[in-house]
Order: structure tokens, then C-alpha cells, then sequence
């Protein structure tokens, strides 16, 4: 007889019958496991939860290092008995599926792919050994949907065998992002977020409290390969440096979960995102209380933070990560709570559980007497003080049952329900209603995106050990994915750290820089590791990378920040402004005071004999000089810098003018005693009226097209100071400014040199003499400006410049005016002509 395998796990044998007819007889491969929860209805479900905890004994090692490689799970037990509940609930509601009777199936794949596959197989096809069909083993499946799997690498091998028949599978706690792939899982659903979420969520958190540096530790598996790769895309998003990731499986030997600890226990990094299952954490976390280890900071995901088992690991005491949201699903302790004899002895899976629970025997050595209170039992069973994941299975019965009450289900004129249960429900059907699906449960909402996924929200979980030493779960924030991404973390309670701290931990493979270095990575090492090099002068630092301020501004003390740069210039309110401003008001009132003084003696024999109109015109020019110093101070500004240079030049040829003008007189008028001689004709009042003006009118013209062709203005000066801007006056054309200087020069040259040929003229009161010695001074003073002027830096400049300027002008008021003074006032004796037209071949005398 001829035998072939095909999908669904059937053989199909083909034999005639009496009549000639072929006929087709389908048996189920392999031996079928009841399930272990089941109940007959119009309508069934699926379920397929991890009751038990099945490890392959791969070597003797794991062996000896596992009390036992098969064991109950009384949470996934609760779960289980959470999607009994939830059908017991709908069969019951007016509301929901009137009329309309779900069953379930529900089976325990064992924590074991290959058993998980079974179960899938089993749900397919059900649970006959043969059935007969005129046609071929291509039968309707037998449930409409499926509750499940617990683990994400199970939900993938089974999707891949139920996926094809259109079976819908929606998971409460597979949260491999691969699972959202719709072109590979088109009908796989899942009430719990993906670890897509998570992964950013814990990037996220980890970057809050400043955390650079993490070592990572994963479940190799499609849970923990896929969650891990996600988490590190995230936290290289956020700039956090991982120096180790370590992947191991339960079913590996002892050595590699030595490794993966010893290498936890040597890292530098206090930071360990755990993104495992509970069953290598439990495997890790027994290595490491082995051998004492340096506090680390835990960072869990769902699968573990939140499941109480772990609370006995004490070096995990401080422990933070998301956790489901916690809920309450009314009835449901009842309703696991009430086991009554009849109940545990008809079920093997609540026997075994009551007899591991209590340590009796249901008619065994050791019986069970009755005395035993489930009431006052403490294990994750009976715990409903944390519904989470509980709460996934209980919405994830709602959704299907949601989505055939869609189907099945019309609402009449009169609002009531009509319920059809004899309706040929196919899955396809159930799938495309999932889809769409949209309701609030216990306050609790319920929907679907385009990937199956639901919306993220997280609790952010913290363990926290108590004055008695017990460590419970502690809700300090949460996460909603669906917010801004400033907005998703919020933390509202203190959170306790590792060792107990309320100071949160330091984890970061270098120090921050201090202001003003920047990082520089170090060679052959994350991003995160660096040393600080100075910034150059100038450039503050952004933690990063040195950045140079725009060019008027300059690092603060901290070199953090570019601020403005202080403005500079010679300012009347600083001790030089004020210096020279004394000085320069001085000096003027010094030549107003003499000009009284000459005015009040203008009949007197010396003025009248040194020339009165050029003495009192020089002391005005005098005058000027000493003022027009002040239009060097203060802040400079377009008016000020053309004034001060044109004001300058203007009066101080206007002063060597009339000195030049009191010269000529001195030695016209000696020539004019020779015989014969008649020069004082030529150089009366009158042309030395036309000198003077014709000296000065020669310095107007040239300040004149220094200011019309290009006038000296302000400027900032950011060269000579980095740290400062000096603002003064550029001279604009250098030509005019050094034409203006020079004819100053020319004059005063000039001067001295007429001077000095009548140095030694026999007057009692040779005048000549004295504007030798005071043009010997102006021209030293202004020979020493010309480097001094040069080298000067920002407001020195300005301030040399008054400096020569006041100089030269007290150097001819002292020379030529002073000794005249003295004698008028101190020595009225000789302020006569008599005493003036005296000759001596010696000294001068007073």
C-alpha cells in the first residue's frame, strides 16, 4: 500500500473498497499528548504555554549542575489557567459571543522547540489517530486560533507550521522583533511589545542617568540575538559604548556560563543589560553567587525583572528594567484559588502541582490528608499581586474572542444580539478580524498595528530591599513609546541602587574632559574610551571636539562658552584717561594763565620786545595743542578720529608757525642793527601775520584731502589682543597721515635750525636760545613717537600719542614762556629797556 507524508502531519493509505471506489484513510504521525487543559465547544482555541522547564541533558555537566532538568513552572501554570479563566468569563457574558460556547485546548510544549512543534501539529489536525475522507487529508483545523507560545524561538517554529493553514497565533510574551516581520509571520499577533520598544526603551534609560559604558549579556536565541541586536543599534544611537556582549543557552555546559560570569566579574563597567529569559538568568545569576563578585548595577527586560522567582538572587538587590504594566484582572484569584479535590485529581498537570506544592501523595505513602490550604500557599501560582504577563494571556483571548464575535455576530433593529454557532468559522477569517480589532478590557485597551504589535507601554521596575531584608518590585516610572521622545520616560519615585544606594552609579570607561580639552579616542578602543587634550587658544570645548569662537568672542573662565569680548580704549574714567586728561586741562590753563599774566603786562618792556602779537597767538595755538590731546580719549567714533588728526595737525603747525615766526623776528631783527641794513621792512607785523597763515593754510590743505579722499575712522582691533577688542581710529591713508606728521617735522626742523644759528646772538634776554632748546626738545619727542607709536599695543597706542603731544607742548611753554613770567613777575627790575638793550659777551643774567 503506498504511504505519503503530507502537511499537517498526516500519511495518507489509499485501498479500494467492496464497491470499487477508492476510498482515503488519514493517520496522524507519531503519538499524540492530551491536552492538558481542554474543554469542547461550538468554537475552539489553542493554547500552548512552557508549564514545564524540559532541558536536554547535552552533557553530564549540565547535569550535576542543574538540581533537576524537568520541573514545573507554577507562573506559566498561572498563565494557563489565566486563558481558562478568561473563556469561562466570555462563555458567561450577555455581551460577548451570546449563544456561542468557546472551547480551548491547552497544551504544555515542555520549554522545548520540538515539542512545541507537536503541539502545533496537534492543533492542526486534532487529536483523532484516523479519520476517513472521500477526497484527501486536507481537513478543516480543528481550532480557529491559537493563545501562545511563551518563548519567542517556539512561537517561530510553530508559525512556521500553522502559518500556511492561515491559523492566527497571538502571543503574550514572544517579543522577538523578528516576529513583526509580516512577509515571514503574516498571522502571528502579540498582546505584549515588541522588543523592538524595549530595546530603545533600555537605550533610553541608560543614557538618562548618564550611563556610557555597559557590558551586555543575552540568551542566544532568537529572543536574545534579535532583542540584543536591536538594543545595540539603539544604544549606539544614544553614544553608549558596550565593552563586552556574551550570548549563552541553559543547554550549554557549565564551562561557558563560567566564562560569561567570569568575564561580568572582571569587566570595568558596573552597568549589565541582561536581555535573557528567566531560564539562563537563572543559570547565570547560581554562577555568580558561586564567587564573590564587584557590585553590578542589573538592567533586566521583561522576561526576568518582573518575575518574583528571581527575588531570591540578593546581588540583584537595586536591580531596574520595564516590566508589562502591572493590572488587575478581577475573579482570577478566586478562580485559581479554588481547587477542590475533585479538580486537582482530574487534571495530572494540577496534581503534580499540588503535590509538589503541599509534599504529599494523592493515594501514595505520604497522602494528602485535605488539610492543606492552597489559601495560604506562596508561590507564583497563588501570586496575583503582580499580573503582567497574566494579564497578556487574559487580552489575548478577549482579541480572538473579540474578533469572532465579529464574525458570528449581528447586532438587530431592536439592539439585540443574534449569534450564529453553527456558522463554519474559518481562521483566514479570524485573521483578517484580529486585524481590526479595537476594544477596552478591565480599563485596558486593546488593538493592533500594521505589524500585529500593540502600543508600548512599560513600568520601570526597581528592586528594592526593605529594613527586613525582603526584595520586592517597586513601580518608580514609566515608558510610553507612543509619546515625544522627551516625553516617554518618566520617573516619579526614588529608585534604589545596587548595594542600597540612593546615589546612582557611576559606569564609564573614561572621565568627562574638563572644560577646555576635548576627547581624543584611544586607539584600538570604543568611542567611549578617550583621553583630554587641551584646547588651543581661543576654542572652547563641547565634551567632543574643540570649537573655535567667532572672532568677537573668547572662552569664558570655564571655556565653555564664547562670550563677547571686552571693548577696549583709552577711556576718561580709567587712572591713564585721567592722568592725561589732568595734564592736558593743565597745560591749557598753564597758557591761559600766561596769557592773562602777558596781557595784564602787555605795556611792559619784555613783551612789548618779544613780539606780543606772535607771544599771545602762540599761547592760543598752545592752548589748542594741549586740548586737541583730548580728543584722543574716549570710545572712538567716526566724528572723534577725523577731528583728532586733523585738530592735531592743524594747531601744532599753527604753534611752530609763530615759534618759526618769533625766530625769523629775532634774527631779522639782528641783522637789521648791521649798517646799511633796512631787512626789518620786509618782515614787519604784517608778513608775519602772512607766515603764520600761509604755514597753516598749507597743513589745512593737506588735512583737507586726507579727509575728503580717505578720512581716518573707527575701528575694532581683534589682532593685537586675542582676548580683547581695542577699539581706536585707522588712519585711512597712511600718506596723508605721515604728510601731516612730516610738514609738523619739516616746520620744526626748520625751525631749530634758524634757531640755532641765533643761539648766540649778545641779547641780555636771547630769546633765540630758548626755542633752540625747545625745538631740540618738540623734535626729540617726536623722533622717539615714531617707534614708540609703532610698537605700542591697543590703547598704549593713543596713549603715546597724547603723551608726545602734551611733551612737546609743555616743552615750548616752559622754554619760551616760563623765564619771561619769572621775570615779570619775580624780577619787575629787569623788565626794562634798559636792562634789555644791555650787551654782555657772557652769560645771560636775570
Amino acid at each position: 500500500m503506498p504511504v505519503s507524508v503530507v502537511a499537517g502531519g498526516f500519511a495518507l493509505l489509499s485501498s479500494a473498497s467492496a464497491s470499487g471506489l477508492e476510498s482515503v484513510r488519514c493517520r496522524l504521525q507519531g503519538t499524540t499528548r492530551p491536552p492538558a487543559f481542554s474543554q469542547d465547544g461550538d468554537l475552539v482555541i489553542g493554547g500552548v504555554f512552557s508549564i514545564h522547564n524540559y532541558i536536554l541533558p547535552f552533557s553530564q555537566e549540565v547535569l550535576t549542575h542543574l538540581p533537576s532538568i524537568y520541573s514545573l513552572a507554577t507562573r506559566e501554570l498561572r498563565f494557563s489557567r489565566a486563558m481558562v479563566f478568561a473563556v469561562d468569563e466570555i462563555n458567561n457574558s450577555s455581551d460577548l459571543l451570546p449563544g456561542v460556547t468557546l472551547g480551548y485546548q491547552v497544551h504544555d510544549s515542555c520549554t522545548s522547540i520540538p515539542m512545541a512543534m507537536n503541539v502545533a501539529f496537534q492543533l492542526a489536525n486534532g487529536l483523532d489517530p484516523m479519520f476517513y475522507t472521500g477526497e484527501q487529508c486536507s481537513g478543516s483545523p480543528t481550532v480557529t486560533a491559537i493563545v501562545g507560545e511563551s518563548g519567542s524561538t517556539p512561537t517561530i517554529s510553530m508559525l512556521r507550521i500553522i502559518g500556511p493553514f492561515g491559523i492566527p497565533q497571538v502571543s503574550h510574551f514572544s517579543t522577538c522583533a523578528c516576529l513583526s516581520d509580516k512577509k515571514q509571520y503574516p498571522t502571528f499577533f502579540r498582546t505584549i511589545p515588541s522588543d523592538q520598544f524595549q530595546a530603545a526603551a533600555l537605550a533610553h534609560l541608560i543614557r538618562h542617568f548618564g550611563w556610557t559604558w555597559i557590558g551586555a549579556v543575552r540568551s542566544d536565541s532568537d529572543y536574545g540575538n534579535n532583542g540584543m541586536a536591536a538594543f545595540l543599534q539603539a544604544a549606539q544611537e544614544e553614544g553608549i559604548c558596550v565593552e563586552y556582549s556574551e550570548a549563552f543557552s541553559r543547554t550549554n555546559p557549565l564551562s561557558r556560563v563560567q566564562r560569561v560570569a567570569d568575564v561580568i566579574r572582571s569587566s570595568t563597567a558596573r552597568v549589565v543589560v541582561a536581555f535573557t529569559a528567566i531560564g539562563e538568568m537563572k543559570i547565570l545569576l547560581k554562577e555568580m553567587e558561586r564567587l564573590p563578585s564587584p557590585p553590578r548595577q542589573w538592567i533586566g527586560t521583561e522576561s526576568w525583572v518582573t518575575d518574583p522567582y528571581m527575588l531570591r538572587f540578593g546581588l540583584c538587590a537595586g536591580a531596574i528594567g520595564f516590566g508589562i504594566q502591572r493590572s488587575v484582572i478581577p475573579g482570577l484569584r478566586d478562580f485559581l484559588l479554588d481547587l477542590s479535590p475533585q479538580k486537582v485529581s482530574s487534571s495530572p498537570l494540577l496534581t503534580e502541582f499540588w503535590e509538589e506544592a503541599f509534599g504529599c501523595r494523592l493515594g501514595t505513602e505520604k497522602v494528602c490528608d485535605g488539610s492543606e490550604d492552597i489559601q495560604q500557599l506562596q508561590t507564583p501560582y497563588t501570586d496575583t499581586s503582580q499580573l503582567r504577563v497574566t494579564n497578556m494571556v487574559y487580552k489575548a483571548v478577549y482579541a480572538i474572542a473579540h474578533a469572532i464575535h465579529s464574525i458570528v455576530c449581528e447586532e438587530r433593529e431592536n439592539s439585540t444580539m443574534n449569534c450564529d454557532k453553527n456558522l463554519n468559522v474559518k481562521p483566514t477569517q479570524v485573521l483578517e478580524r484580529l486585524r481590526r480589532v479595537n476594544f477596552s478590557r478591565n480599563g485596558y485597551q486593546v488593538s493592533f498595528d500594521a505589524n500585529g504589535d500593540p502600543v508600548a507601554t512599560y513600568e520601570l521596575v526597581n528592586w528594592q530591599r526593605r529594613e527586613s531584608g525582603k526584595i520586592e518590585f517597586v513601580t518608580v516610572g514609566r515608558y510610553d513609546a507612543s509619546l515625544p521622545p522627551d516625553q516617554r520616560l518618566d520617573i516619579d519615585r526614588e529608585i534604589t541602587w545596587v548595594k542600597n544606594s540612593t546615589q546612582v552609579p557611576v559606569s564609564v570607561c573614561s572621565e568627562s574632559c574638563p572644560p577646555g580639552t576635548r576627547k581624543a579616542v584611544q586607539k584600538g578602543k570604543p568611542v567611549c574610551c578617550y583621553d583630554c587634550i587641551q584646547c588651543a587658544e581661543g576654542e572652547i570645548s563641547n565634551n567632543t571636539d574643540c570649537l573655535i569662537c567667532p572672532e568677537e568672542y573668547w572662552p569664558n573662565a570655564e571655556r565653555d562658552l564664547c562670550i563677547l569680548k571686552p571693548v577696549e580704549f583709552l577711556s576718561f574714567h580709567e587712572v591713564l584717561g585721567i592722568i592725561l586728561t589732568a595734564c592736558s586741562v593743565g597745560g591749557a590753563s598753564l597758557a591761559i594763565a600766561t596769557a592773562t599774566v602777558f596781557y595784564h603786562h602787555r605795556t611792559s618792556a619784555i613783551v612789548r620786545a618779544n613780539n606780543s602779537e606772535l607771544s599771545f597767538l602762540l599761547l592760543f595755538s598752545l592752548t589748542l595743542c594741549f586740548l586737541c590731546s583730548l580728543t584722543f580719549i574716549g570710545r572712538p567714533s567716526e566724528w572723534s578720529c577725523m577731528l583728532r588728526h586733523t585738530a592735531f595737525g592743524i594747531t601744532f603747525v599753527l604753534c611752530i608757525s609763530c615759534v618759526l615766526g618769533k625766530t625769523i623776528v629775532v634774527l631779522m631783527a639782528f641783522r637789521a642793527t648791521l649798517p646799511g641794513s633796512n631787512v626789518m621792512k620786509w618782515f614787519g607785523p604784517p608778513q608775519q601775520r602772512l607766515t603764520v597763515v600761509s604755514f597753516t593754510f598749507v597743513q589745512a590743505l593737506i588735512c583737507t584731502l586726507w579727509l575728503v579722499l580717505s578720512p581716518p575712522f573707527p575701528i575694532k582691533n581683534l589682532t593685537t589682543y586675542k582676548e580683547k577688542i581695542i577699539l581706536e581710529c585707522d588712519v585711512g591713508s597712511a600718506i596723508g597721515f605721515w604728510a601731516v606728521l612730516g610738514y609738523i617735522g619739516l616746520l620744526s626742523l626748520l625751525c631749530f635750525v634758524l634757531a640755532f644759528l641765533a643761539r648766540k646772538l649778545p641779547d641780555n634776554f636771547n630769546e633765540a636760545k630758548f626755542i633752540t632748546f625747545s625745538m631740540l626738545i618738540f623734535c626729540a619727542v617726536w623722533i622717539t613717537f615714531i617707534p614708540a607709536y609703532v610698537s605700542s599695543p591697543g590703547k598704549f597706542t593713543v596713549a603715546v600719542e597724547i603723551f608726545a603731544i602734551i611733551t612737546s607742548s609743555f616743552g615750548l611753554f616752559f622754554l619760551l614762556f616760563v623765564p619771561k613770567c619769572f621775570i615779570i613777575l619775580f624780577r619787575p627790575e629787569k623788565n626794562t629797556k634798559k636792562h634789555l638793550m644791555e650787551k654782555t659777551s657772557n652769560d645771560i643774567h636775570y
